[in-house]
């Protein structure tokens, strides 16, 4: 019985990692969108903000043992290629 317990608890744990990187990800990718559309100060520092949240928050998410290192990795690679492409364009 406790390991049906604790086994639900992680998951729910999981979960609303997984679910505030997803959102938190989706953010920074509405920010940049506006950046792109109408390049400001203000837009890219709303896109900086965003992009260190989304980090921290995977970070957070490694070492709680959500998310695995190298998908971390990989969601951190992405959205940091995302950004260097809308720079090089504007």
């Amino acid at each position: 019985m406790k390991r049906i317990q604790v086994a639900e608890r992680n998951r729910l744990r999981n979960k609303s990692y997984k679910s505030a990187v997803k959102t938190l990800t989706k953010t920074y990718y509405a920010a940049l969108g506006e950046y792109a559309a109408d390049p400001s100060d203000e837009k890219k520092q709303a896109v900086d903000t965003s992009m260190s949240a989304a980090f921290s928050k995977i970070d957070k998410a490694v070492k709680r043992g959500s998310i695995h290192k190298n998908a971390a990795a990989r969601r951190k690679s992405k959205i940091a290629h995302a950004r260097k492409k809308y720079e090089t364009a504007s």
